[in-house]
């Protein structure tokens, strides 16, 4: 895959590139010849850039599929991906706002993510992959996609970008689930749900979360987002509770059988396997994760500190044995954390070849700016019951004491009322990270995060560092 910011190549060399591709020229010329040269109008190049789009998709077609495809024909295809893709870029740096409106009626609908990328393939054509071709490659190792979803990161950092579409987008995110109105129904009469992937319970003043996926260590996967933030939506909306206590449930692997885990971060066997999205990552970091920082909107208040408040929750996490990637990210937009005393904290980015989360932002200011980096990019491991770990961890509790210190916990942080923990929350919030930082945060993180989960080295380093070829999905 071209690295981001290689050289275009001239019209005569993607011509040459794409005829030892075995591709027709008559169809070379027409794509060349129907490239925009620059944006222009927004109607007008809405149809111009889809003519371009459309003859990209019909070269495409005409080389075998990537896991067939010959150095040459392998060379064509990107080359008329990257192509493509400078062109989507353009449109967008010009139009991405007036795109964004259209898709919500004008700002006035709010559409999540994993919506709005198919509503974006349908009102603009070629702009990003239809669920059709996201389909077609569904069944695909990750190394055998053509990393069409880089298109949907190239959106979203223009959507994210811009700051109305972008704090629009990230108000539409925080909303409830629709799913979720129903089992918060059950919930408040019954004080108990089970999605699977994640439990609620109501025990006193506090919901108790248990994240569930037991094959796989607690990792995060495609099976288990959705019931999280449903979850989470149901902890924070629970009118009967003052606090959440979010922690990992009892697992399967032989080593830890029976043994409570707070997580793996991402199943790196589903992302070997292609079974992980890259939406997925926004729908998490958008959605999951900033519904515990910031709580869950209202439709007529933008959810920033400054100007509307949302409804929210103190957060309370119980690391269990270890807290690895993903796990680790979550700790740090959590109110307290108790970490039993042989518990570790990880986060493996070097070795996955991806951005871990929102990371990047929060990380420095819990340990600094040297100790982050040597955490993301040197594979440094935190034991919690260390003067490091201890940055990010509040309380180190004896293995046999867990239940009996959360207990505690929640008592101390509910004696005086929730309404001071909230709006002190909020007061640190405003400081640390305002909504329109989160935002620009985010907008990066969409366009690197597209390129590094379709990178020939994330699936080097999952064969090299995991033996992923070798383990059952």
């Amino acid at each position: 895959m071209t690295a981001i910011g290689a050289a275009p190549l001239s019209g005569e060399a993607l011509r040459a590139t794409l005829c030892d591709g075995g591709l027709p020229a008559p169809a070379i010329d027409d794509w060349i010849a129907a490239e925009p040269k620059a944006p222009g109008e927004f109607g007008e190049d809405r149809r111009r850039y889809a003519i371009f789009w459309a003859l990209a998709r019909a070269l495409v077609e005409g080389v075998p599929r990537k896991s067939a495809r010959k150095p040459a024909e392998a060379k064509a295809a990107e080359a008329i991906h990257e192509r493509s893709r400078a062109s989507r870029a353009s449109f967008l740096g010009a139009h991405a706002e007036k795109v964004y409106a259209a898709l919500t009626n004008d700002f006035s609908r709010f559409i999540r993510v994993e919506d709005l990328v198919f509503a974006a393939a349908d009102a603009f054509p070629g702009l990003t992959p239809t669920r059709a071709e996201i389909e077609r490659e569904s069944g695909a190792l990750q190394r055998d996609k053509d990393g069409l979803e880089i298109d949907q990161g190239l959106l979203f950092s223009h959507i994210l970008g811009c700051e109305r579409s972008g704090l629009h987008l990230c108000h539409a995110m925080l909303l409830p689930r629709p799913d979720s109105d129903e089992h918060l129904q059950r919930f408040i009469v019954e004080g108990a749900i089970d999605l699977g992937a994640a439990r609620v319970e109501r025990r006193g003043v506090a919901a108790y979360l248990t994240a569930a996926n037991p094959r796989y260590l607690n990792a995060e996967d495609g099976t288990t987002l959705d019931k999280m933030e449903i979850a989470a939506d149901i902890a924070i909306l629970d009118p009967a509770t003052k606090i959440v206590v979010i922690r990992g449930g009892e697992v399967d692997h032989p080593k830890y059988r029976g043994q409570r885990i707070f997580g793996a971060g991402i199943n790196l066997t589903h992302l070997y396997r292609g079974k992980i999205g890259f939406v997925w990552y926004l729908q998490r970091d958008l959605g999951y994760v900033h519904k515990i920082f910031r709580g869950v909107a209202r439709p007529d208040a933008l959810p920033d500190d400054v100007h509307g408040q949302g409804i929210e929750k103190p957060w309370i996490a119980a690391v269990d044995n270890f807290a690895i990637g993903g796990h680790c990210q979550a700790l740090l937009v959590m109110d307290y954390i108790v970490a039993a005393a042989d518990a570790y904290l990880t986060l493996p980015a070097r070795k996955e070849g991806i951005i871990p989360g929102a990371s990047n932002l929060r990380l420095p200011r819990f340990v600094g700016d040297r100790l982050a980096r040597q955490l993301v990019q040197y594979e440094r491991r935190l034991a919690c019951d260390s003067p490091e770990g201890r940055l990010i961890c509040d309380e180190i509790a004896p293995v046999a004491a867990m239940d009996a210190s959360i207990g505690r916990v929640v008592a101390g942080l509910t004696t005086s009322g929730a309404v001071g923990a909230i709006a002190n929350r909020r007061a640190f919030r405003v400081g640390a990270e305002p909504l329109d930082l989160f935002r620009r945060y985010m907008a990066v993180y969409a366009r690197e995060q597209a390129y590094c989960h379709f990178s020939p080295a994330l699936i080097a380093n999952l064969e090299r560092y995991w033996d992923a070829q070798n383990r059952s999905g």
